[in-house]
């Protein structure tokens, strides 16, 4: 039988502005640990912590732009356009353009504190 999900979980969020996670699949929200889904509204400026975290993270961005940082290299990725970000690999997440950016953003298996492994 499918399971409805009938609203999401707000979850704080790392970095240096406030940020809006609203998780709909995932360990919170759903009790699932196959898988997370959430839907982000980040503010231009939003920085957060470098990650090498133990899950593939699937982005889609509907608004605006994310920039990802790599071991070497800077990616934007533009409304329309998606990324994916490979278990086992640094990144670091920010929304430096006005307006800021607005994505989802799918973990396999679903993201938890425990495997996200962030920078001091």
């Amino acid at each position: 039988m499918p399971t409805l999900i009938s609203q999401p979980t707000r979850i704080q969020a790392a970095g240096n502005k406030p940020k809006l996670i609203d998780e709909y699949i995932g360990r919170v929200n759903s009790k699932t640990s196959a898988a997370s889904v959430a839907h982000m509204r980040s503010p231009q400026g939003w920085l957060e912590p470098g990650q090498t975290p133990e899950f593939d993270e699937f982005t889609i961005v509907l608004k605006g732009m994310l920039r990802i940082e790599h071991t070497g290299e800077t990616l934007d990725v533009n409304a329309g356009q998606a990324v994916i970000a490979h278990a086992g690999e640094w990144v670091r997440y920010s929304t430096p353009q006005e307006g800021g950016a607005e994505y989802i953003a799918v973990c396999l298996p679903a993201f938890s504190m425990e495997t996200v492994h962030r920078d001091e």
